[in-house]
């Protein structure tokens, strides 16, 4: 994270010839907004004064009380390098506010702080690294996006294979361009899917990238006459993409989830933190899985995970540890998907983790083998359940998670349950070409 001042972004902008600024924010359902504002407008944007109506924004706020403010968090200005290098294009993350200079508590943003803050408060920083996966389809003719690739690459494949290869290897340069520090890439195991991983960060900076990696990802597709999606299930037969989450705890820049002494080489607080998400990963689904067809991905067959369980020797169950002990333990929740707002997903992850912390709530058994392989009598004993089937189901489970709508505040969690209830009953009264295939003839 780079610490600049107000004197530096006004000096940079000048310095780098900067003559479009936009101040981003994102909406209730992890969608990138922005205003754009000229360099003449800078120190008017800088002081806090850039105003947009609030009413027109999905999940915010009612047209007579419809005036927001933006203000840019400095440390997020960067100058996208795909854009002109004359006239150059730069952002900033912006805070969302209310006239008075309160914070909006409808800003997915200000949730995720305020989580981080009551980490703070226990004395822990969080910190995360995600695992992006997407799509890259063939446009048409119009430049419409399809679900067509004549590609047949599969996991760690090259081109020529890897139709995607040069497109991936352009978003993976611009991304370093910004600033992200990028780990690895590669073809995933689908037909036209990839990978592209990022260093983790603390958790604010994390989200932050996480948003500025889809809009590049989107963009730079498009330049390739591609098309990117982070649609969990876009093809039925097919692995779904995934945001696999990477969650360890810090104090005093020591990781607290290690612990040598530990047969797992888990701390006690790693093992509440398990407890933690556990207990309310049922609630959690409807944020960290919040479409329709993310349970088309959450389905038996395609390694997305389906049981609630945890294990440090495979990867079949929801939680898993990899095999890496000492600073770089880590917990990785493998549920959520691309779809979901990186700010409500992080925020969720972490309080349900504290709230396993500040009750000592001792996880399960971990389960170490095979559970796709169990039969279902098999994961009963067990005490093996399942993740909710469906968005209704999960709607369901948070309106039931009284701890889980708190950690996301009376507004939007009456907000987005309201909207997905909505999209629940589009959908549901929806007649599919399946249905019309397996009864048409036959009823």
């Amino acid at each position: 994270m780079k610490h600049y001042t107000r004197e530096d972004i006004i000096r940079l902008v000048e310095e780098e010839d900067v003559e479009f600024i936009r101040l981003q924010f994102t909406d209730m359902f992890g969608n990138f907004k922005n205003v754009a504002v000229t360099a003449s407008q800078l120190e008017h944007a800088l002081d806090n004064q850039c105003m947009f109506d609030g009413s027109a924004i999905d999940g915010f706020v009612r047209i007579e009380e419809s005036d927001m403010y933006l203000y840019p968090d400095y440390s997020t200005f960067a100058i996208f390098p795909w854009r002109p290098q004359q006239g150059k294009v730069a952002r900033m993350i912006c805070d969302v506010h209310r006239p008075g200079g309160e914070p909006f508590e409808g800003d997915p943003r200000y949730v995720l702080k305020r989580a981080i803050g009551k980490a703070s408060e226990m004395g822990y920083t969080f910190k995360v690294g995600p695992e992006c996966e997407f799509f890259l389809f063939n446009t048409d003719e119009n430049t419409m996006p399809t679900t067509e690739s004549n590609e047949q690459a599969g996991f760690f494949d090259i081109g020529p294979l890897d139709f995607g290869e040069n497109a991936r290897r352009d978003i993976v340069m611009n991304l370093e361009d910004m600033g992200l520090v990028v780990e690895a890439s590669h073809h995933e195991m689908s037909p036209a899917q990839h990978e592209i991983d990022f260093r983790y960060d603390e958790a604010l900076q994390t989200a932050d990238n996480i948003m500025t990696f889809k809009l590049a990802v989107r963009t730079l597709a498009r330049r390739h006459g591609l098309h990117a999606t982070f649609m969990p299930k876009p093809k039925m037969d097919v692995n779904g993409s995934g945001m696999h989450i990477n969650m360890s705890l810090h104090r005093d820049g020591k990781n607290v989830f290690s612990d040598e002494n530990d047969k797992m080489g888990l701390s006690r607080e790693a093992y509440w933190f398990i407890g933690g998400l556990l207990r309310h990963i049922k609630g959690m689904a409807a944020i960290t899985n919040p479409l329709v067809n993310s349970y088309k991905r959450l389905i038996p067959g395609f390694e997305a995970p389906v049981h609630i369980a945890w294990s440090a020797t495979n990867r079949s169950p929801l939680i898993r540890i990899p095999n890496v002990k000492g600073e770089g333990t880590r917990i990785e929740l493998r549920s959520p998907d691309g779809a979901s707002n990186p700010y409500l997903t992080l925020a969720v992850c972490l309080m349900a983790g504290l709230d396993g912390i500040a009750n000592q709530l001792e996880p399960p058994a971990a389960i170490n083998e095979n559970i796709f392989a169990m039969t279902q009598e098999e994961r009963e004993r067990a005490g093996i359940e399942n993740l909710p089937y469906s968005l209704m189901a999960a709607v369901e489970e948070l309106e039931k998670d009284e701890f889980i709508r708190g950690v996301l505040g009376k507004h939007i969690s009456e907000k987005y349950i309201a909207a997905k209830w909505d999209e629940w009953n589009r959908y549901h009264p929806q007649v599919s070409q399946w249905e019309i295939q397996e009864y048409l003839y036959r009823y």
